[in-house]
């Protein structure tokens, strides 16, 4: 098993990529801590104990930093060390420019940029304790060629690679590696509530004609936090058919 033993934080671990993230990485060996703001997490955790799996689920808002710090320490209390971070958690707040208000635009740097910066900068004293370290956070196509009425998600998509390369550069020293995922147009409960219409105008973007699945990015991540990848940091690696100019 390529995670036998590693102890993983996924942050958004109760719904959509997160949840596959969570299942392919518990198939993959991995004891599990996730984090989310729905109580569904606790659904999930106890279907994988159930299920022969180590898991703990802790409801996190993680554009708190004192409660990131806590659940931080609670996390490694319980066992022992935490080996990768993924930075999943994130949402929208979908408005054009002359539409978005103040409001929108700080609640989605809150969850999408501060939300990273608040779970890596608690999390990677640990791993540099330990000197070993797995840092995998969530970026997006957009960040890469934009989108229309996504003025503070593309902003904090952006951030993410940039943030990724300086922690690569910072952390590598401590044997810990940063890198971020560029997901396309993944069919999640979200993104099924998108007018069909609109769904069918995506399709021409992509080059290998569908939209990807959770499951898609969730082995992203598993690569990205494998020691497969140990020689890997510093890079985005984009996941989205092909989409992305």
């Amino acid at each position: 098993m390529r995670l036998k033993d590693k102890v993983a934080l996924i942050t958004g671990g109760a719904n959509g990529i997160g949840l596959a993230t969570a299942e392919r990485f518990a198939q993959e060996g991995a004891k599990l801590v996730l984090w989310d703001v729905s109580d569904k997490g606790s659904e999930v955790a106890a279907h994988l104990n159930k299920s022969g799996h180590e898991a703990i689920f802790r409801k996190v808002s993680v554009t708190d930093e004192q409660e990131v710090q806590t659940a931080v320490k609670e996390a490694r209390d319980h066992f022992g060390r935490i080996d990768i971070l993924i930075n999943n958690a994130g949402i929208t707040r979908d408005r054009t420019l002359l539409k978005m208000s103040k409001q929108e635009w700080d609640d989605v740097i809150g969850v999408n940029l501060t939300g990273v910066f608040n779970c890596t900068s608690a999390v990677a004293p640990v791993m540099k304790e330990q000197n070993y370290g797995r840092i995998v956070s969530a970026s997006s196509n957009v960040a890469i060629r934009g989108n229309y009425g996504q003025t503070n998600y593309v902003a904090t998509k952006s951030a993410i690679i940039g943030m990724t390369k300086v922690w690569a550069m910072e952390l590598g020293r401590f044997g810990i590696t940063a890198n971020c995922i560029a997901p396309g147009f993944i069919h999640t409960a979200m993104t099924d509530l998108m007018p069909e219409e609109v769904r069918k105008q995506t399709i021409p973007q992509i080059p290998l004609g569908k939209w990807g699945y959770p499951a898609d990015i969730a082995n992203g991540y598993l690569y990205l936090a494998s020691d497969e990848a140990s020689f890997v940091s510093g890079i985005c690696l984009t996941i989205d058919g092909g989409a992305a100019r």
